[in-house]
């Protein structure tokens, strides 16, 4: 951790802050389709989410989105 200190950058981030964290984006997007899912049981959960985040993967341009509406920008 010591040798990484000068390349890290930690930032503490509220719990939810979908406006700071691009992970709610990327959250909403997946909740989208499968909110109104009616399950019959968890694995159909798991698969509808695994899914829909492969889909949201292959999709770049959404997971960009996701970090531009945050304002953070990534280096390098």
């Amino acid at each position: 951790m010591e040798a990484n200190a000068a390349r890290l950058t930690v930032l503490r981030l509220p719990a939810y802050a979908p406006d700071l964290n691009p992970q709610e984006g990327v959250r909403s997007l997946a909740e989208r389709d499968i909110g109104d899912l009616a399950a019959a049981d968890l694995g159909q959960i798991t698969r509808a989410v695994k899914r829909r985040l492969k889909q949201i993967q292959h999709h770049p341009d959404l997971v960009d989105g996701c970090l531009a509406g945050t304002g953070l920008i990534m280096d390098g």
